[in-house]
């Protein structure tokens, strides 16, 4: 062990599901920050207070481009949030780190590529095979989990 480095940062697959879940959360930071440009470019204020402070409380108002990037944001945390879990527990159950970081980057692109054709509206079903295909690491390592803790339930 190496002097002063803690035990889970010689996990070669702990370390790879760090770099593609931190890779992820700056993404999220990205879109909510895309959000509040969209917001001031299109002047649609989710609060009243912002609207009086950005031209008058006409522009506290819902506007179509502002709920996409909205939309956006929450996929990313209905979909990462649980990534952050399976594959931190996935990482516990020492898979081969080939393997694992196919998982993690498989899941990783395919967020990274649902995000760009949301918020780039590109044509259907570009959306939809990206969320699919993030979903297939997810599913498999949520058996992986199950099949090594059936001895304990």
């Amino acid at each position: 062990r190496l002097l002063g480095v803690p035990k889970m940062m010689e996990n070669e697959v702990f370390m790879s599901f760090t770099f593609y879940s931190t890779v992820l959360i700056l993404k999220m930071y990205i879109v909510a920050i895309i959000t509040g440009q969209v917001r001031l470019r299109k002047k649609a204020f989710a609060n009243p207070e912002d609207a009086l402070r950005n031209g008058g409380l006409q522009y506290y108002r819902e506007d179509p481009d502002v709920e996409r990037c909205r939309r956006a944001h929450r996929n990313d945390m209905e979909n990462i949030f649980p990534f952050l879990f399976l594959g931190a527990v996935y990482s516990l159950l020492e898979p081969s780190p080939a393997v694992a970081r196919i998982h993690f980057f498989t899941f990783c692109a395919g967020r990274l590529v649902h995000t760009a054709a949301y918020l780039l509206k590109l044509r259907a079903p570009a959306r939809s095979v990206a969320y699919s295909v993030a979903q297939l690491p997810c599913v498999s390592m949520a058996l992986q989990i199950l099949l090594a803790t059936i001895p304990y339930w």
